[in-house]
């Protein structure tokens, strides 16, 4: 008999690791090749960049840069002002000042007549209040929450839509890291108040990202939505070029992990990446060291454990800091509150700006949304907003940073072990 039960024991748990293999295998995202290395620069390789991310390179753009509270300002404006339709995407709603200033005020949009959609993740979301989302749907707004605790979902409850995106009237769309919480208030001042960025666009590309917000509406709702709504006629706006990333492939690399990866084998002159979720994989970093290694300058402003909301995330990142600074790439760390902005400039001409951390989480797994814009002027003001925040950051020294505590150390490796859940 005992021989029985183990054979049946053996039997039972190579089925578990043949399951397991087979889920890994369907689910896995393979390696990104950091090979895309060129002389022309980024701006002549715009195109390329835009192929191989699966995004369409779209001119005539401009662009408008809401830093910290002005984007609710601009967002409740933009809101009011909308005849036709709004739709909105987030990954985290919490209910509060703005939380309920917003619900009233799309509310209000569905009463006069728009067509209010909004996806929400149910995760993120959770706490967005039962009254709120009452007023919403009593209103006339469609509420979809995505990837809700529903056995339909049990596969894929770990995949988030940390998308941030407002579309409005079919003719502007908002983009950035701003979720829907009152510490996203005002002025980034203390360590109650974030710090973030996200941009206000409007011209052809607008077309692109409601197809953007109607990919995870389909996904939820069934319904496909279409008319002059929706995808009115839009005309040059400006001249900037955008390419939008957000396609997550079966079987290959997301876009926006595609994005961040390959610009870095692009840049020729200097980096500057403002992220708050900041942990690269060992393929980034080595392509970190050959743009230095080339005279690129690289820095890197994140939020200390201190002014994190996750200091589990910081402790993981913590863990490669010293292979980074031995390769010559500069940190600072900003101790007075949340940096979290999710931005990323190249050579002072291009940008990402959008939802998507720096780490495999966001790549691999998130529903994220990021913007590669070509734009000197825009690039020049994020590049400023860093320098500011920077002058009052510490710059992690090599020297220093090798000689911290073992406590330090354990939990920074111990953190690390769960970065892909964080």
């Amino acid at each position: 008999m005992l021989y029985v039960a183990g054979v049946v024991v053996f039997v039972l748990l190579a089925l578990l690791a043949l399951l397991v293999a087979v889920l890994w295998s369907i689910r896995r995202q393979r390696d990104v090749q950091l090979s895309m290395t060129s002389d022309a620069g980024i701006a002549q390789l715009l195109p390329s960049l835009a192929g191989v991310t699966l995004a369409p390179l779209v001119d005539g753009n401009t662009v408008d840069l809401l830093e910290n509270g002005r984007y609710f300002d601009v967002l409740l404006d933009r809101i009011r002002r909308a005849r036709c339709s709004v739709h909105l995407e987030t990954f985290l709603w919490k209910d509060g000042e703005i939380g309920r200033l917003l619900a009233r005020t799309l509310a209000d949009a569905a009463r006069r007549g728009c067509t209010v959609r909004l996806v929400l993740d149910a995760n993120g979301c959770r706490r967005i209040g039962q009254a709120n989302v009452d007023l919403l749907r009593e209103a006339g707004c469609r509420v979809a929450f995505f990837h809700d605790n529903a056995l339909r979902n049990i596969g894929v409850l770990n995949n988030r839509d940390h998308r941030k995106l407002v579309v409005l009237d079919g003719r502007e769309a908002i983009v950035g890291g701003h979720c829907v919480v009152d510490t996203w208030l005002g002025n980034a001042e203390d360590h109650v108040h974030n710090a973030d960025l996200s941009v206000l666009v409007r011209g052809p590309v607008v077309h692109a990202l409601q197809g953007v917000f109607s990919e995870n509406w389909i996904a939820e709702t069934g319904e496909v939505f279409s008319g002059i709504d929706e995808f009115p006629p839009l005309q040059r706006a400006g001249d900037i070029a955008i390419h939008p990333a957000y396609l997550k492939p079966d079987g290959s690399a997301p876009a926006v992990k595609i994005l961040h990866h390959t610009v870095i084998g692009l840049a020729r002159e200097r980096i500057r990446i403002q992220n708050p979720y900041f942990i690269p994989q060992p393929a980034a970093i080595d392509a970190f060291g050959d743009a230095v290694a080339r005279g690129v300058d690289v820095q890197v402003l994140v939020p200390a454990t201190t002014g994190s909301d996750n200091p589990k995330v910081q402790h993981a990142a913590h863990r490669n800091f010293e292979k980074l600074l031995r390769c010559g790439v500069r940190i600072f760390e900003y101790p007075h509150t949340l940096l979290h902005q999710k931005v990323m400039t190249v050579d002072g001409v291009w940008s990402a700006i959008g939802s998507s951390n720096f780490d495999d989480r966001s790549f691999e797994t998130n529903y994220e949304l990021t913007l590669g814009i070509l734009d000197a002027k825009l690039a020049a003001r994020l590049d400023a907003i860093f320098a500011r925040y920077a002058e009052r950051a510490e710059e992690i020294e090599l020297e220093a940073w090798s000689r911290r505590g073992a406590w330090h150390k354990l939990k920074d490796n111990t953190c690390y072990l769960f970065h892909l859940l964080l």
